[in-house]
């Protein structure tokens, strides 16, 4: 490659170059050779690109049986699905001085991840976010191990954190109080149900029913409104909504299209006594302005017979696609709010085939 005619042209005419390609040809030439590694990773190479559009990617969390053995082996990284290409990829993460990662969040092309420092002879997790693409990272202040272990980690757009218990919650934006976690109270009904925060509120499900019954809510609280000693909370019901939290079995939240939309995820029951079996999977859509709710999915009756024999499933991604898995079902289910529904094969390394992950916006940009 060093007697090849492309050394002899200078940097600015390369980077020209180069940045009139998509940003997954541009991924591909950074693994030809080592020039193009260089040339492409550098910083006014990415500053050059960094408005372009993300890859819309679903990045999977390590499977339950890996976490208590030493997931970070010589060669960690992360598995990423790409719904456009409908190809499996993996990110290497062996530039993060941490062992026993954990990736659990995304927002804005940085993952965030729980792992242990190497040196460490305890158990203390720290909190990362990294970017796969640059190779850069950087490690937010210090928790507990109990966060780790019992707390939801939330990221919204402008990379705001909030790490999320029922009995309380940490909140980092680095602007507030400058390298500090903020703690508050959680003052919630129960324990919060797939949290989600956008825009400036956090969204959470909590069962306010009986022991024998489940009666789920919805809650929400705006970070404009977090005080020195709790957050405030405040359900979220309408007259007009009627019974449609009693018609949804083990419902679920994710993020909608936007900062706008919320979407609630279950079974849709087919009658209403205590234990009533599900008819399908039910997608519902939450305009957020307007407070109104619209059906946006449901799974196909073939598609859900797969689903309907296992005894648990799994829901996560977001935005315009959402993502199922069951136990020993060895593939993915994708709802498509353009496309509609379809199976996703090849899912590697989960051996009862029960999945969980995030959306991963991949993008080559610089941490600040």
């Amino acid at each position: 490659m060093e007697s090849s005619p492309i050394n002899r042209l200078p940097p600015d005419s390369l980077h020209q170059i180069f940045s009139s390609l998509p940003l997954r040809q541009i991924m591909i030439c950074r693994s030809v050779c080592k020039f193009f590694n260089y040339l492409l990773t550098s910083q006014s190479f990415t500053e050059i690109i960094s408005t372009r559009p993300p890859l819309n990617l679903l990045a999977l969390r390590p499977p339950h049986h890996h976490r208590h053995r030493h997931v970070a082996s010589s060669h960690p990284y992360i598995h990423v699905y790409d719904p456009d290409e409908n190809q499996w990829l993996r990110f290497n993460l062996d530039f993060l001085p941490f062992r026993s990662l954990q990736p659990v969040a995304s927002s804005s092309g940085l993952i965030y991840l729980w792992g242990d420092s190497v040196n460490s002879v305890d158990s203390s997790k720290s909190l990362v976010a990294c970017n796969p693409l640059t190779r850069q990272f950087k490690v937010l202040p210090q928790l507990g191990s109990a966060w780790s272990r019992h707390g939801t980690v939330l990221v919204d757009s402008v990379n705001r954190v909030m790490v999320l218990t029922e009995l309380a919650a940490l909140y980092y934006s680095g602007a507030v109080v400058a390298n500090q976690w903020l703690k508050f109270s959680s003052n919630l009904p129960s324990k919060p149900r797939s949290p989600v925060l956008m825009s400036t509120s956090v969204f959470a499900l909590c069962d306010v029913g009986s022991p024998w019954r489940s009666q789920w809510k919805l809650f929400s609280c705006k970070l404009t409104s977090l005080t020195v000693t709790h957050t405030n909370w405040t359900c979220l019901e309408k007259h007009e909504w009627g019974d449609i939290f009693d018609i949804i079995k083990r419902p679920r939240l994710l993020r909608g299209e936007g900062e706008s939309k919320l979407l609630m995820i279950g079974g849709l029951k087919s009658t209403f006594s205590l234990n009533p079996a599900c008819s399908t999977i039910l997608i519902l859509r939450l305009c957020l302005e307007s407070l109104e709710w619209e059906e946006a999915g449901r799974m196909p009756l073939d598609m859900y017979r797969g689903f309907q024999e296992s005894s648990k499933f799994k829901v996560f991604g977001g935005g315009d696609r959402v993502y199922f898995s069951a136990k020993r079902m060895g593939k993915l289910a994708m709802w498509d709010c353009w496309e509609g529904w379809r199976w996703v094969d090849g899912v590697s390394g989960y051996g009862d085939g029960l999945c969980r992950g995030f959306v991963f916006e991949a993008k080559l940009t610089l941490m600040q």
